[in-house]
């Protein structure tokens, strides 16, 4: 070969071997059942106002009951016909934690107690669609649903029209009912009578956003229908068990949310605690969650969600700038949080759940049973201490 060609190679060979170690040891990626901590003083982070932050997350619990059903019951108290179909939890008190560069620099209350997360479990639920994606049973967001369910679930003239895009940003506008819920009585207006809300007029899909629970579990058990199996089993194998998360995690549906697919029950699991089942999860497998979408879907060496859907799922959609894939953006817009960076994205859940991921600075801040209305001043206290 010639020398200078061969020199060319070898340069080139070591020059991305070198980016591969230096992207490599950017983040930190724990085993499972360890966790290796770092003192804020390392990057130069202030412990005190750090400290000011977590103690203002303490004082501020959620101010609902600990009694999750009774929870629910009075949070959704409006809405017709709303009850519980799914289990629940009594939860425990404030916890979270930080990470910087994957390594915990802060961590409060008992981050191994299992309590429900509610729609944080959105953000898991639009996990296993990018994974569809990825293994070719979906080929595109903008697919038609129906060309993949076809029983009555999408066989209306409305209905056909929505594509997963539509229902992973929640502006399908799906009309029908679900495990004994009615689109329009989920989160229904305050104004008008349960028949102005029936008769209301249907929105052209992907137009309007609309946060209702009976339509993400349309998407849950749209996509139960193309991957044939328990969407918990596809979760525990594609990406907890590649994290390295616990075993005590657990994702349910409804006592009446059972299908017969292949000739064997499976549950259809909803996309939270609106009515009871959803993710239960400790603190500690959260800020794995959230350290894989820091890393752009990649843990360790494995890429296990393709990089271009964290970019999708990071998108403002169409109908809400603050929205991507069930994930919340911190864009301009109805829920933008003025004093902090505009990059940041978050899973958010009833009672104070949230998933914070700031990629620019390697953060991922976990914070459970925080009163939802402070979560931005938490956050800021946070920042002012960077």
């Amino acid at each position: 070969m010639n020398y200078t060609l061969k020199t060319l190679l070898l340069s080139l060979l070591f020059s991305i071997c070198s980016s591969y170690i230096i992207q490599s040891q950017e983040l930190y990626f724990p085993e499972r059942g360890t966790w290796e901590e770092k003192t804020p003083d390392v990057y130069n982070i202030n412990s005190s106002l750090l400290n000011e932050a977590i103690l203002f997350a303490k004082e501020h619990e959620y101010s609902g009951s600990r009694d999750l059903r009774q929870a629910i019951l009075k949070g959704f108290e409006h809405e017709p016909f709303h009850t519980i179909l799914g289990p629940t939890k009594k939860r425990g008190g404030p916890a979270g934690i930080i990470l910087k560069d994957g390594f915990m620099i802060a961590k409060w209350g008992d981050v191994t107690r299992v309590d429900m997360t509610f729609s944080v479990t959105k953000s898991f639920l639009s996990t296993i669609a990018g994974l569809a994606i990825k293994g070719g049973l979906i080929q595109s967001s903008d697919e038609l649903v129906s060309a993949y369910v076809w029983d009555q679930t999408f066989k209306s003239e409305h209905n056909k029209k929505i594509t997963w895009r539509h229902l992973l940003t929640q502006s399908s506008d799906w009309s029908g009912q679900l495990w004994g819920g009615f689109d329009w009585a989920d989160r229904p207006p305050k104004e008008g009578t349960m028949d102005d809300w029936k008769a209301r007029t249907l929105q052209t899909p992907g137009a309007v956003f609309e946060y209702n629970d009976v339509r993400v579990n349309v998407l849950a058990y749209s996509l139960l229908q193309v991957w044939r199996k328990p969407l918990p089993q596809v979760l525990k194998e594609k990406i907890m068990d590649p994290i390295q998360a616990s075993t005590t995690w657990r994702w349910y549906g409804y006592d009446n949310s059972f299908v017969t697919i292949d000739g064997l029950q499976m549950q259809s699991v909803s996309g939270g605690g609106h009515s009871g089942g959803g993710i239960f999860i400790n603190t500690l497998d959260q800020a794995r969650f959230g350290l894989l979408f820091l890393a752009n879907g990649k843990w360790n060496t494995k890429q296990l969600l393709p990089e271009n859907w964290v970019k999708e799922i990071t998108t403002p959609s169409t109908a809400n700038s603050n929205y991507g894939y069930m994930w919340w953006l911190n864009k301009k817009g109805n829920r933008h949080w003025e004093n902090l960076p505009e990059h940041l994205f978050y899973a958010a859940g009833f009672g104070g759940n949230f998933i914070v991921i700031d990629q620019k600075q390697n953060l991922v801040i976990v914070t459970r049973w925080l009163e939802p209305k402070e979560i931005e001043p938490f956050l800021e206290k946070v920042y002012k201490a960077l």
